[in-house]
């Protein structure tokens, strides 16, 4: 592989793992949102997080664009108070592949923790437990395989992610080429169809051991919890 596949490569790895940990605690309280509270507006929450599963990839990114660009309202709020941007950054990148992979992350967490008895959860309150310590003793344990699961789908997802990362941030080598722009870039050009297939297989390769390793941890915890 060349330098130049080695730093997507490494960069979509970056991105991907970025835009996962940075989901995550969102991600897990607006599913336990979802799942064990009743309130105002929780149709309307439920249809905004699956809204980029719906809308094109290009329009969540120009979404993105218009808001956290350094023109866009939060971006310039961002970039004059605190010297962050988003736009035409790996950062922004990050940020794209995040609001993508947030619904397949929400909807993996908040099935598991659906299938988690609330009887358990009540008899944790009656000891004296309050909300926060009944869910991290007794809900996120048991629902950890399907964190596992939704993290997984949203690292894959973010691997993947091609339409928003390019309308957001562009296709800058080496700042936001990740591995779909430069396997699109190189179907482009005369000769680089060598090069996408060498990414391609490297995408797959990622992909394959990602989800190898969710299942496997997946059971371990399994494994541990029957003999606990």
């Amino acid at each position: 592989m060349t330098p130049e596949e080695w730093t997507a490569v490494r960069l979509s790895l970056l991105v991907a793992t970025t835009a996962t940990l940075a989901s995550l605690p969102f991600g897990v309280a607006v599913a336990w949102l979802l799942a064990r509270r009743q309130f105002w507006g929780k149709s309307l929450l439920d249809t905004l997080v699956h809204l980029p599963l719906i809308l094109p990839p290009v329009v969540t990114g120009y979404l993105l664009l218009i808001s956290f660009g350094k023109r866009g309202p939060i971006g310039a709020f961002l970039d004059q108070a605190f010297g962050i941007v988003f736009s035409f950054r790996w950062t922004g990148a990050a940020l794209a592949c995040a609001v993508m992979g947030f619904p397949l992350l929400v909807r993996a967490i908040r099935l598991s923790i659906e299938a988690v008895d609330v009887r358990l959860e009540s008899a944790a309150g009656t000891l004296g437990a309050n909300p926060f310590w009944v869910f991290i003793t007794v809900t996120l344990p048991l629902c950890l395989p399907g964190v596992i699961a939704g993290a997984i789908l949203c690292f894959a997802k973010s691997m993947g992610e091609f339409g928003a990362t390019i309308t957001f941030v562009s296709n800058i080598p080496g700042e936001t080429q990740t591995l779909p722009s430069l396997i699109y870039t190189l179907t482009q050009v005369p000769g680089g169809d060598a090069g996408a297939m060498r990414l391609t297989l490297v995408s797959i390769a990622i992909s394959m051991l990602a989800l190898l390793g969710s299942e496997l941890l997946a059971r371990r915890i399994g494994a541990h919890r029957i003999a606990a």
